[in-house]
């Protein structure tokens, strides 16, 4: 085999691993393939001669390229960032869709990259390369420029935020799978009472609508139930899926998606809900898996 088709083959064993780690700094599908396709010119260009772990190489290049684009995107933005929902992976309740895509969402729910998008580029690129990927600081260091001991500390308070904003499901998949048809029964027959009482007194709702429709945040049961009413009598159908491995909700009408929805449930009852209704973004996401 000639020695770019062997570096070629190597690199694509790592493909979905560097995706994954790209997604989950990102955010974004699409700017993730470009920083996967990036590591790959830098490794063409590369004498990979003495490196031990091609793996923990192209991590690290990937890392690198992450933070460049995080940087950079912070310095196009004039106005304080406002709310964002980050690309949700949508696949059919049963699991069904490209295998890759089921691999990309395991254990990254849409809150937990919603909360990822407050961090700055270094305590988001510390926190995920040593919390979801092992990475040591050792590791993390030279690419935020910072001790491994300042590269720990920036990972500690990524660590607090995502606890405080994005706390984990505590169900398994059958019983939020029976939350999440609880709600959306409720809505779709229009009883609040029946929707207040799947939801957590505190519930928070974040909607990303986009530039033409701008998001917002709903605060509590009573506003959250109101809003679930007002969504599902815009909707012709409403379809149970899994958004990033859990179950989840997107609305249809006239055959266009109208949103996309992610929960959180804790103790029986909805915690949180992250809705993507951006008209743009919604028609670039592969929702094929709804027509299958």
């Amino acid at each position: 085999m000639h020695a770019d088709e062997y570096l070629a083959e190597r690199f694509e064993g790592h493909r979905g691993h560097l995706r994954a780690v790209a997604y989950r700094m990102l955010g974004s599908l699409h700017e993730a393939d470009d920083a996967v396709q990036e590591a790959w010119l830098r490794l063409s260009r590369s004498d990979t001669g003495t490196v031990a772990s091609l793996g923990g190489w192209l991590t690290t290049v990937v890392g690198r390229v992450c933070l460049d684009m995080l940087r950079a995107r912070a310095s196009r933005r004039e106005d304080p960032l406002g709310l964002h929902v980050p690309d949700p992976i949508v696949t059919g309740a049963d699991g069904a869709g490209p295998q890759d895509e089921v691999l990309l969402a395991d254990s990254v729910g849409l809150a937990l990259l919603v909360v990822l998008e407050t961090l700055s580029p270094a305590e988001r690129l510390s926190f995920v390369l040593h919390d979801l990927f092992a990475v040591p600081f050792d590791e993390i260091a030279p690419i935020v420029g910072r001790t491994p001991a300042a590269a720990r500390q920036l990972a500690s308070r990524a660590r607090r935020r995502v606890r405080g904003g994005a706390p984990a499901s505590d169900m398994d998949p059958a019983g939020r799978r029976e939350v999440v048809e609880a709600f959306m029964a409720a809505a779709r027959e229009g009883d609040f009472d029946a929707l207040v009482a799947v939801l957590d007194p505190d519930v928070v709702a974040r909607s990303d609508g986009g530039e033409l429709r701008p998001g917002g945040v709903l605060r509590g049961a009573r506003a959250v139930a109101g809003g679930a009413v007002f969504g599902a009598r815009l909707a012709e159908f409403t379809i149970l899926v899994l958004v990033n491995g859990s179950p989840g909700l997107v609305s249809l009408t006239e055959g266009r998606p109208l949103s996309v929805m992610a929960f959180t449930i804790a103790a029986g009852r909805i915690t949180t809900i992250d809705i993507l209704a951006d008209p743009e973004r919604l028609g670039t996401l592969d929702l094929t898996v709804l027509t299958t």
